[in-house]
Protein backbone atom coordinates (compact mmCIF):
# COMPACT_ATOMS: atom_id res chain seq x y z
CA UNK A 1 0.00 0.00 0.00
CA UNK A 2 1.37 3.40 -1.00
CA UNK A 3 0.21 6.89 0.06
CA UNK A 4 -0.34 9.09 -3.00
CA UNK A 5 -1.21 12.74 -3.54
CA UNK A 6 -3.19 13.87 -6.57
CA UNK A 7 -3.84 17.48 -7.66
CA UNK A 8 -7.32 18.24 -9.00
CA UNK A 9 -8.22 21.23 -11.14
CA UNK A 10 -11.12 22.33 -13.35
CA UNK A 11 -12.43 25.51 -14.91
CA UNK A 12 -15.15 24.32 -17.30
CA UNK A 13 -18.58 22.70 -16.97
CA UNK A 14 -19.29 23.53 -13.32
CA UNK A 15 -15.77 23.11 -11.86
CA UNK A 16 -16.89 22.38 -8.30
CA UNK A 17 -19.15 19.60 -9.58
CA UNK A 18 -16.26 18.30 -11.70
CA UNK A 19 -14.03 18.08 -8.62
CA UNK A 20 -16.80 16.45 -6.59
CA UNK A 21 -17.30 13.78 -9.28
CA UNK A 22 -13.53 13.27 -9.53
CA UNK A 23 -13.35 12.67 -5.77
CA UNK A 24 -16.08 10.05 -6.07
CA UNK A 25 -14.09 8.33 -8.84
CA UNK A 26 -10.83 8.53 -6.87
CA UNK A 27 -12.53 6.77 -3.96
CA UNK A 28 -12.65 3.64 -6.12
CA UNK A 29 -8.83 3.68 -6.33
CA UNK A 30 -8.33 4.22 -2.60
CA UNK A 31 -7.96 1.74 0.21
CA UNK A 32 -11.05 1.84 2.44
CA UNK A 33 -11.00 4.75 4.88
CA UNK A 34 -7.86 6.35 3.46
CA UNK A 35 -9.30 9.02 1.14
CA UNK A 36 -9.04 12.68 2.15
CA UNK A 37 -9.35 15.89 0.15
CA UNK A 38 -8.23 19.44 0.89
CA UNK A 39 -10.55 22.42 0.83
CA UNK A 40 -11.25 23.76 -2.66
CA UNK A 41 -9.38 26.89 -3.74
CA UNK A 42 -9.94 29.38 -6.54
CA UNK A 43 -6.95 30.37 -8.66
CA UNK A 44 -6.12 32.30 -11.80
CA UNK A 45 -5.15 30.22 -14.85
CA UNK A 46 -1.55 29.75 -15.97
CA UNK A 47 -0.38 30.63 -19.47
CA UNK A 48 -1.56 33.09 -22.09
CA UNK A 49 -4.88 31.48 -23.04
CA UNK A 50 -7.93 33.54 -21.96
CA UNK A 51 -10.08 31.31 -19.76
CA UNK A 52 -12.11 31.21 -16.54
CA UNK A 53 -10.52 30.89 -13.10
CA UNK A 54 -9.81 27.40 -11.78
CA UNK A 55 -11.04 25.43 -8.82
CA UNK A 56 -8.19 23.37 -7.32
CA UNK A 57 -7.70 20.84 -4.54
CA UNK A 58 -5.41 17.99 -3.54
CA UNK A 59 -6.52 14.49 -2.59
CA UNK A 60 -4.50 11.87 -0.78
CA UNK A 61 -5.17 8.18 -0.35
CA UNK A 62 -3.51 4.81 -0.01
CA UNK A 63 -3.55 2.57 -3.06
CA UNK A 64 -2.25 -0.78 -4.26
CA UNK A 65 -1.94 0.49 -7.83
CA UNK A 66 1.55 0.76 -9.29
CA UNK A 67 2.52 4.24 -10.57
CA UNK A 68 1.71 3.73 -14.28
CA UNK A 69 -1.51 1.89 -13.50
CA UNK A 70 -2.51 4.82 -11.28
CA UNK A 71 -1.62 7.28 -14.05
CA UNK A 72 -3.80 5.29 -16.47
CA UNK A 73 -6.67 5.33 -13.97
CA UNK A 74 -6.34 9.11 -13.46
CA UNK A 75 -6.35 9.72 -17.22
CA UNK A 76 -9.42 7.50 -17.60
CA UNK A 77 -11.25 9.59 -14.98
CA UNK A 78 -10.29 12.76 -16.87
CA UNK A 79 -11.62 11.31 -20.14
CA UNK A 80 -14.84 10.15 -18.47
CA UNK A 81 -15.40 13.77 -17.42
CA UNK A 82 -14.85 15.19 -20.89
CA UNK A 83 -11.16 16.11 -20.77
CA UNK A 84 -9.69 17.13 -24.12
CA UNK A 85 -5.95 17.74 -24.53
CA UNK A 86 -6.00 20.52 -27.12
CA UNK A 87 -3.89 23.35 -25.66
CA UNK A 88 -1.17 23.27 -23.00
CA UNK A 89 -2.41 25.21 -19.97
CA UNK A 90 -5.78 25.69 -21.64
CA UNK A 91 -9.26 25.40 -20.16
CA UNK A 92 -10.36 21.94 -19.07
CA UNK A 93 -13.19 20.06 -17.47
CA UNK A 94 -10.75 18.17 -15.25
CA UNK A 95 -7.03 17.87 -14.67
CA UNK A 96 -5.65 15.17 -12.37
CA UNK A 97 -1.90 15.22 -11.71
CA UNK A 98 -0.04 12.62 -9.68
CA UNK A 99 2.06 14.75 -7.33
CA UNK A 100 3.62 12.19 -5.00
CA UNK A 101 3.79 8.40 -4.96
CA UNK A 102 5.03 7.57 -1.49
CA UNK A 103 8.61 8.81 -1.26
CA UNK A 104 9.50 7.51 -4.71
CA UNK A 105 11.25 9.54 -7.37
CA UNK A 106 10.10 8.43 -10.82
CA UNK A 107 11.46 9.73 -14.12
CA UNK A 108 10.07 7.98 -17.18
CA UNK A 109 8.73 8.97 -20.59
CA UNK A 110 5.18 8.95 -19.23
CA UNK A 111 5.54 9.99 -15.62
CA UNK A 112 7.64 12.32 -13.48
CA UNK A 113 7.12 12.13 -9.71
CA UNK A 114 7.33 14.32 -7.73
CA UNK A 115 5.34 16.35 -10.26
CA UNK A 116 7.74 18.62 -12.14
CA UNK A 117 5.98 21.94 -11.38
CA UNK A 118 4.60 21.40 -7.92
CA UNK A 119 7.25 23.39 -6.01
CA UNK A 120 6.24 26.60 -7.81
CA UNK A 121 2.46 26.35 -7.88
CA UNK A 122 0.40 27.92 -5.15
CA UNK A 123 -2.68 25.98 -6.26
CA UNK A 124 -0.79 22.76 -5.47
CA UNK A 125 1.32 23.69 -2.42
CA UNK A 126 -1.37 25.39 -0.35
CA UNK A 127 -3.98 22.61 -0.66
CA UNK A 128 -1.22 20.04 -0.13
CA UNK A 129 -0.05 21.73 3.05
CA UNK A 130 -3.60 22.24 4.33
CA UNK A 131 -4.29 18.54 3.78
CA UNK A 132 -1.09 17.26 5.40
CA UNK A 133 0.68 19.87 7.56
CA UNK A 134 4.35 19.05 7.99
CA UNK A 135 4.53 17.00 4.78
CA UNK A 136 8.09 16.48 3.50
CA UNK A 137 8.88 15.98 -0.16
CA UNK A 138 11.11 13.02 -1.15
CA UNK A 139 14.06 15.45 -1.45
CA UNK A 140 13.64 16.34 2.25
CA UNK A 141 12.09 19.78 1.67
CA UNK A 142 9.12 20.63 3.88
CA UNK A 143 6.15 21.72 1.75
CA UNK A 144 5.46 24.61 4.14
CA UNK A 145 8.93 26.09 3.46
CA UNK A 146 8.05 26.51 -0.24
CA UNK A 147 4.92 28.59 0.41
CA UNK A 148 5.33 32.36 0.28
CA UNK A 149 2.89 35.05 1.35
CA UNK A 150 2.48 36.01 -2.30
CA UNK A 151 1.32 32.43 -3.00
CA UNK A 152 -1.19 32.64 -0.16
CA UNK A 153 -2.47 35.94 -1.57
CA UNK A 154 -3.03 34.35 -5.02
CA UNK A 155 -5.61 31.84 -3.78
CA UNK A 156 -8.93 32.05 -2.04
CA UNK A 157 -10.60 29.17 -0.24
CA UNK A 158 -14.03 28.46 -1.66
CA UNK A 159 -17.16 27.92 0.36
CA UNK A 160 -19.67 25.26 -0.71
CA UNK A 161 -21.93 27.87 -2.29
CA UNK A 162 -19.20 29.48 -4.51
Amino acid sequence: MTRVYVALGANLAEPISQLNRACEALLSLAAPGSFRVSPYYGSRPMGEVAQPDYVNAVACFDTELEPLALLDALQAIELDQGRERLVRWGPRTLDLDLLLYGNQVICSDRLTVPHYGMKDRSFVLIPLESLTPGLMLPCGTPVQSLITQAMRDELHQLTPCD
